[in-house]
């Protein structure tokens, strides 16, 4: 598995030339580039624009790890919903365009007195739609683990999965607090999704509110190579900072090595 970073909220004022920049300086691999942020990666680029993106980033060796959209299905009024598919599907182009392997969408609540089982099914349905466009595409629909208590948990997560019913429909797996069970374990959660985790968020490593060694331990034991991206809070320091984040990774993940050719030395 390799480390990246999410533009929100890290990132969220770098151009790409800044973002690139972090991650050769730190030795990330990859960014996730959420959508209305000032990187500027948008459905509205021409395709000369879009060509320049993923050439751009091609050239300095730093992956487009994947576009995070805030396309949601759960409203039960239909034209709404089509209208997030619709969208959805524009982004999975935008995606192909700048060579991102996936876009990330999202559950966000329940609708107020609706019962959730028609809420999931609705879900996952509108999901299903969107992975089978973007399989012709090459890009991957990850749903992220996302939104109020009956969205957000993993059993709501997989009963969408089941009614999307498609194999380019994977999770983002987005380490939310309250995924342990009574002896502190995520993976009776992570083994309801383990066979479609197609990407992974983590937020605060350095922090004891989270079993990140079984995260980490848990996406070995399944073979997982994708990107795990850090989805944490502005830095002053940004440089600084995600070089320390880097050496947890490392250590968690059983990379460490020292001298590390691969991480630019500390000036």
């Amino acid at each position: 598995m390799k480390l990246g970073m999410v533009t929100y909220n890290m990132g969220e004022k770098m151009t790409c030339d800044d973002l690139i920049a972090l991650c050769q300086s730190t030795g990330m691999k990859a960014v996730e580039l959420r959508a209305t942020h000032a990187h500027g990666v948008e459905t509205t680029l021409s395709p000369t624009e879009r060509d320049a993106v993923r050439a751009k980033f091609a050239d300095a060796g730093v992956a487009i790890a994947g576009l995070g959209s805030a396309f949601e299905f759960h409203a039960n009024d239909p034209v709404e919903v089509a209208e997030n598919v619709a969208g959805a599907i524009e982004y999975a182009k935008l995606a192909a365009d700048v060579g991102a392997p996936g876009i990330k969408v999202r559950p966000n609540r329940i609708p107020e007195g609706e019962d959730p089982e028609i809420t999931y099914e609705r879900i996952g349905s509108a999901w299903g739609k969107v992975a089978t466009a973007a399989a012709d595409m090459g890009v991957q629909v990850w749903m992220e683990v996302h939104g109020a208590a009956e969205t957000r948990s993993l059993p709501g997560i997989r009963k969408m999965l089941d009614h999307a019913n498609h194999p380019n429909a994977l999770v983002c797996w987005n380490s939310n607090p309250g995924e342990e069970d009574e002896h502190g374990s995520i993976k009776p959660n992570f083994d309801l999704v383990k066979h479609a985790i197609g990407e992974v968020h983590i937020t605060d490593i350095g922090v004891y509110q989270y079993p990140w060694q079984e995260l980490f331990d848990l996406l070995h034991s399944i073979n997982y190579t994708g990107y795990c991206l850090a989805e944490i809070q502005y830095n002053p320091e940004p440089e600084r900072f995600m070089r320390y984040y880097k050496t947890l990774f490392d250590l968690y993940t059983g990379k460490y090595q020292y001298p590390n050719p691969g991480v630019y030395a500390e000036k």
